[in-house]
């Protein structure tokens, strides 16, 4: 019996004009973009995996740990932000710094290690690590205007490098993590870059030995949005001038005042500046 079905030629379906020209170029332009963009960050990744010292099994943690709030998108939870990361953070960093001075000060009384402690995971010692790390430029933010990007990005880098800590410490457990404490720490600890004693005690040991009362500090003005508020203090000593401080807290501009008054009056005792 004769086939009579007509012989049907077909061709790939990528190589069919799409009508008009269009679809068929477009297609490869998006895909090749695509992979562009992945491997550019692949390569910023990679970049700031070199910086940390710690190549991530899970990405997305060193992600979550350099992320604000305000990078969120909507329906994202809090948790999705560095937040949770910093607490975890912040513990580890005080057991394997408590472990450090334990190690390397076997003479110091528990007040001492105490004092060196606090000096070493204050925020502003963590910020120090963060900016000789490079991390400012990596803070992922939302839009907060450009006024407050470069405030808001200083602001938190003491957090993200607890948040940082944190990552590598449910990435590659205790090990990985106090490895990284070590090795961004250990100078610090035997060079404090910050005194051991607070201005406000310097200052009001001196009013004290002076005969005057104890300074009192006044909120002179806040500025700033709620999530990155920057407070104004003045501290008060009778018979002299006022000195005033600025910080992202009450208790910072405090101590700055305190220092701004220590400098002026040729206070001895501190060098916290």
């Amino acid at each position: 019996m004769k086939d009579e079905a007509k012989d049907i030629t077909t061709q790939p379906i990528e190589a069919q004009a799409a009508p008009d020209g269009q679809g068929a170029s477009k297609t490869p332009a998006k895909k090749k973009r695509a992979r562009g963009s992945k491997a550019k960050a692949a390569d910023a990744n990679a970049a700031l995996e070199a910086r940390i010292g710690h190549g991530f099994a899970d990405p997305n943690l060193l992600m979550q740990a350099i992320t604000h709030v305000s990078a969120l998108k909507s329906g994202r939870k809090r948790g999705d932000s560095y937040q949770r990361l910093e607490f975890l953070g912040d513990h580890v960093l005080g057991l394997v710094v408590s472990d450090m001075l334990y190690h390397a000060f076997p003479n110091a009384d528990e007040g001492e290690l105490s004092k060196r402690l606090a000096e070493l995971v204050r925020k502003e010692s963590c910020a120090d690590v963060a900016k000789s790390l490079g991390l400012l430029d990596d803070v992922k933010l939302g839009s907060v205007g450009p006024s407050a990007d470069a405030r808001l990005r200083k602001s938190v880098l003491g957090d993200i490098c607890e948040a940082v800590i944190g990552a590598i410490f449910l990435d590659g457990g205790h090990a990985a993590a106090a490895e990284f404490v070590k090795r961004n720490w250990t100078e610090r600890m035997h060079k404090p870059r910050r005194p051991l004693r607070d201005p406000k005690t310097v200052l009001q040991e001196w009013a004290q030995g002076k005969g005057l009362p104890t300074p009192v500090y006044r909120e002179v003005e806040r500025t700033g949005p709620h999530h990155d508020p920057q407070f104004r203090v003045a501290v008060d000593l009778p018979g002299l001038a006022p000195a005033e401080g600025v910080g992202g807290s009450k208790r910072a501009a405090e101590k700055v005042a305190a220092s701004v008054m220590i400098e002026r009056e040729g206070v001895g005792g501190s060098n916290d500046d």
